[in-house]
């Protein structure tokens, strides 16, 4: 097995890539227009952002392949959501536009043989 630079075996980052685009599509398909993908900054990365109206939505996709280790979410502990928080800062410190409000959502993507892809998108998290 091959690893990345970041510890993560190759089959994970594809399974991660792929689950972001089917996230990516979910948000579409719900009238949400995707901002950032993979976000990166040298304290981390955001998966996706994307804008509602005047709101803007931060989404942390997690994608598996079972329920063997939990469901997708729950690997998004209080340490994670405090990241994220502190990475949107971040990204608006860069942005131009203005927002009425920020939402963190969570996507999770279970993906099993033989079976469609099942999206379940939790909204407004933490």
């Amino acid at each position: 097995m091959v690893l990345t630079g970041n510890g993560q075996s190759g089959y994970n980052n594809i399974l991660g890539e792929r689950g972001e685009l089917l996230a990516a599509r979910h948000l579409r398909a719900r009238g949400l227009t995707v901002l950032a993908r993979n976000w990166r900054c040298s304290d981390g990365e955001l998966d996706l952002v994307a804008g509602v109206a005047d709101r803007l939505v931060v989404c942390e996709v997690k994608t598996r392949t079972g329920a063997a280790f939990g469901r997708p979410g729950e690997a998004v502990t209080a340490a994670k959501a405090r990241r994220i928080r502190r990475l949107t800062s971040l990204w608006l410190a860069n942005q131009r536009a203005s927002w009425n409000g920020v939402r963190f959502d969570v996507i999770e993507i279970l993906l099993s043989a033989g079976e469609p892809p099942r999206i379940t998108h939790h909204e407004d998290v933490f």
